[in-house]
């Protein structure tokens, strides 16, 4: 057997979840690391990288030499949006730049999974910027790297609730997962550009698991904001319609997941933090453009009832193709954390220019 399909298969086999509790995984509310062996399938054979245009952030530093290099990395494995882990797995970009990537699923809190990467439990994560950012005002040894998309949150309705537009969550209540969720951040901040109060004008109540669902057809709730899969399979029933998503205006050209390395990793040893940064950007980029290809790597993953139709188009709304590094990710780290202060996540005082920087690293040029 060939070297290379051999290291393949042992990095499949600490894939991160068994395909029947993929679904579970997005709502569970345990603080726990989850490292199950991932039954073995086969995977795609080695590519010929040269066919795919890689990130235009790649660098011209070489692979890391030796050994491969070992390094964990947390993710919510049943999150369609991280589709370029499975990916960069499948089609070798780890292993191109000379790793050894394990994905460990992650489903505790935000808190958790920060010092869990701070202090070495994990070598890196992936998350959303509107869960991580205050958190990280805490100082937790965690630095951004990187913008993964855009794309993933929406605002649903039934079709017959009188809510066609985000406007008309004044005065409604809403149901969301829990009261700290990036969905709700995100939509309170577009409510406070319109002049509306999303701490006073809105009943915001939180359903977590199951219960939200329960709520939406008991009709105790007029909107409630999901993200995808469970999104995306929502709208599939005729009854329910998207009222807003996050690629709304301004938000279109913005990132929502980010990179987060572990700071001693960035410190000690920068060609190491180079490396996984560029593998998960070409691993994003390769997603952008081979979608049908993505989303079969994605499908162990998957809830049952998503087809491969279902995955593929969710690949194509979320913006893989973009992917912030450098000054342009740190002035979108800015932009949110000035948001954050319109909803009062943030105190009107912190300053969003010194934070940005202190959690962002170019690991193109800094490193």
């Amino acid at each position: 057997m060939p070297k290379d399909v051999k290291q393949d298969k042992a990095l499949l086999n600490r894939r991160a979840l068994l395909q029947a509790g993929a679904a579970a995984a997005l709502a569970a509310p345990i603080g726990v690391f989850s490292a199950q062996a991932f039954p073995y399938r086969p995977i795609a054979p080695a590519i010929d990288f040269s066919e795919f245009p890689i990130c235009k952030t790649s660098s011209d530093a070489p692979p890391l030499t030796g050994t491969p290099r070992k390094l964990s990395l947390s993710w919510n494995a049943g999150a369609v949006c991280l589709t370029p882990l499975p990916v960069a797995i499948d089609y070798g970009f780890f292993r191109k730049q000379n790793l050894d990537v394990e994905l460990v699923n992650y489903s505790g809190s935000t808190d958790q999974l920060l010092e869990a990467i701070a202090t070495g439990k994990t070598d890196a994560g992936l998350g959303m910027a509107l869960r991580w950012l205050k958190p990280l005002e805490q100082g937790f040894d965690v630095k951004i790297a990187a913008g993964t998309h855009g794309g993933c949150l929406r605002v649903l309705s039934h079709v017959n609730s009188g809510v066609d537009k985000l406007a008309d969550l004044k005065g409604k209540t809403v149901a969301v997962g829990d009261l700290t969720s990036p969905e709700k951040n995100f939509f309170s901040i577009q409510l406070a550009k319109q002049g509306i109060d999303p701490n006073t004008d809105v009943d915001w109540r939180a359903y977590p698991g199951n219960l939200l669902q329960l709520a939406v057809q008991k009709g105790e709730v007029q909107a409630f904001l999901a993200s995808d899969p469970i999104a995306y399979l929502w709208l599939k029933d005729k009854d329910y319609k998207e009222v807003a998503s996050n690629l709304d205006g301004e938000y279109r050209d913005k990132t929502c997941c980010i990179v987060g390395l572990r700071g001693s990793l960035v410190r000690d040893e920068p060609q190491v933090a180079r490396a996984l940064t560029q593998a998960l950007l070409d691993a994003a980029m390769f997603t952008s453009q081979n979608p049908e290809k993505a989303a079969a790597s994605f499908q162990p993953y998957a809830p049952k009832t998503a087809t491969p139709e279902d995955l593929q188009a969710m690949v194509r709304y979320h913006t893989h193709h973009h992917h912030p590094v450098g000054d342009a990710l740190k002035q979108e780290l800015k932009a949110y954390a000035d948001d954050l202060k319109l909803v009062s996540v943030f105190k009107p005082g912190i300053d969003t220019t010194k934070f940005a920087e202190r959690i962002y690293v170019d690991v193109f040029r800094d490193v």
